[in-house]
């Protein structure tokens, strides 16, 4: 008899040491299968499902929603399907003990070995546990009915799927399914949810109360999308006024402490009950005033933090800063869009196009900075090259700024820049980003000109040396062949690590890039 098996949390990438759980996909008794989706956490660099590397029923949940687990640590206990027949062999067959079922518990261990086999273990979002089987095998009756009875009245996903009956003795019927069947069993969340992939559309019903088995989705074949649980949402907001509106930046209750708004116990002997304005709030020692929340800070907004106090700590920067002509630029781009209107570059593709030519010309701001043990055992601090540019750009999110980067931007074109950072930011705003696509970069690019300011200090992207930030783009007065013309005019600012270069170099590349955008139709021979 086998034993359960307890699922760490695993490492979801870039060497990450905790994940919040965010939201159970299963419950204990659920029979599971391999490679089913268990458990919603929240990581540091994004929301992802953690599937199950084990087929059977779960034991144990080790954690409560918005829990913060480590990595390594127990996530979830399942019982293997070989010891679940074996244990309803000698449950349905009392008399006959002397004698027991060899054949069908052989039967069952060997698939499930197989099943075992199938998969291959590496739980990391994105990538799953390859291969699995088209067979659904249910080991335990959820009440005592005959096996006719059972099939007939246990719908599997609330759809019809073809059941074939295999008696054996001592065995339980085999339900078997066919591709497509299996397919939406992967994107249905375990219980009577309807076809919903993306976490946060799950995580977005939960918060406001929408009833996902009741919702039509609008998108390919009947798939859930975010609209339809906004749209969903609008009908249940009261008006104005009300006091269980909650505000649209109110943070999810289950992460805002709220301080001093706690009705009551019934238990309390008070004859009168205390208005709620009346009640006394914990007041700020500091300030005097009251407290009116508490937000924990975790996921990506600690990560942030985490790595903005770091970059502060370690890294000594400078700053310099261009004002650039981008007249021509907005010239070139508009000319291209006359002829292609819907396959031209935006200009931040054309900006990062300039700054891989700028780093294979000044590759000291395409470095790290390593801390290595010396022959004599101690420490010692090294500068590593890179054979390439992972250019980084920062996105805004509802979940706070990420920094997707793309591999190997030195080898792409304008085009296949602007493709590519169009398609990485669409994944990090929808929280389907990997840990892989949301590291890993070696150069960041920072369009805070979104926002419309013209320039910022900004901090580097430790472990990074460098950053470049690009404001807004207006009209301004500019001197062109010595009278006063107006310009589309925008402000480059580079912040660098002064351990891996001096002004001279920052400067080299903040006028190439900056000559690059005033001169597009020049430089581009050369890049």
């Amino acid at each position: 008899m086998s034993e359960t098996k307890v699922f760490l949390l695993p490492d979801l990438g870039e060497g990450l040491t905790e994940a919040e759980l965010v939201n159970w996909l299963v419950a204990v008794g659920d029979e599971i299968r391999v490679d089913q989706p268990i458990a919603e956490v929240e990581t540091a660099k994004s929301m992802v499902e953690v599937p199950s590397p084990y087929a059977g029923t779960v034991a144990v949940l080790h954690g409560q929603p918005g829990q913060t687990l480590d990595v390594g640590k127990p996530l979830i206990s399942v019982t293997p399907l070989v010891e679940l027949v074996e244990t309803q062999g000698v449950e349905t067959e009392p008399v006959e003990t002397s004698t027991p079922p060899v054949e069908p518990v052989e039967t069952a261990a060997q698939t499930y070995r197989e099943e075992e086999k199938a998969g291959s273990g590496n739980v990391l979002i994105g990538y799953g546990t390859p291969g699995g089987t088209a067979t659904v095998r249910r080991t335990r009756p959820r009440r005592a009915t005959s096996l006719v009875e059972h099939v007939e009245t246990e719908p599997v996903e609330t759809r019809t799927l073809p059941v074939e009956l295999v008696e054996a003795k001592g065995s339980e019927p085999k339900l078997t399914t066919s591709a497509d069947d299996l397919l939406l069993l992967r994107t249905r969340v375990p219980g009577k949810l309807g076809a919903v992939i993306s976490p946060l559309v799950r995580r977005m019903a939960k918060e406001h109360g929408v009833d996902l088995g009741h919702l039509q989705g609008s998108g390919d074949s009947g798939l859930i999308m975010r609209r339809d649980v906004e749209a969903a949402i609008k009908p249940l907001v009261q008006p104005a006024g009300s006091a269980l509106v909650e505000p649209v930046e109110t943070p999810p209750r289950s992460q805002v402490e709220r301080v001093g708004t706690r009705p009551r116990p019934l238990a309390e002997p008070s004859p009168l009950v205390e208005p709620v304005e009346t009640r006394a709030r914990p007041v700020d020692p500091r300030t005097g005033l009251g407290i009116a929340s508490r937000t924990p800070v975790r996921g990506v907004r600690k990560a942030v933090a985490t790595n903005m106090a770091r970059s502060r700590a370690e890294i000594p920067e400078a700053t310099v800063w261009v004002d650039v002509d981008a007249t021509a630029l907005v010239e070139l781009r508009a000319g291209l869009k006359k002829a292609d209107p819907h396959g031209t570059p935006g200009l931040l593709a054309f900006i990062a196009r300039f700054v891989t030519a700028g780093l294979r010309k000044y590759p000291e701001l395409n470095t790290r900075i390593i801390t290595t043990e010396d022959t004599a055992g101690g420490e010692q601090q090294e500068i590593v090259a890179f054979d390439g540019v992972n250019l980084g750009f920062a996105a805004q999110t509802d979940r706070g700024l990420v920094v997707p980067s793309v591999r190997n931007a030195e080898k792409l074109s304008a085009r296949e820049l602007d493709t590519e950072i169009r398609r990485l930011t669409a994944l990090a705003r929808d929280g389907k980003a990997t840990p892989a696509e949301l590291g890993g970069g070696t150069f960041t690019l920072n369009n805070y000109g979104v926002f419309g300011v013209d320039g910022s200090a900004a901090i580097i992207n430790y472990p990074e040396v460098a950053i470049l930030g690009v404001g807004r783009i207006i009209d301004k007065p500019w001197v062109v062949n010595g009278g006063l013309a107006v310009r589309k005019v925008t402000e480059l600012t580079l912040t660098f690590d002064h351990r891996v270069c001096d002004g001279g170099t920052a400067g080299g590349f903040l006028r190439y890039v900056a000559d690059a955008i005033e001169n597009p139709g020049y430089l581009l021979i050369d890049i």
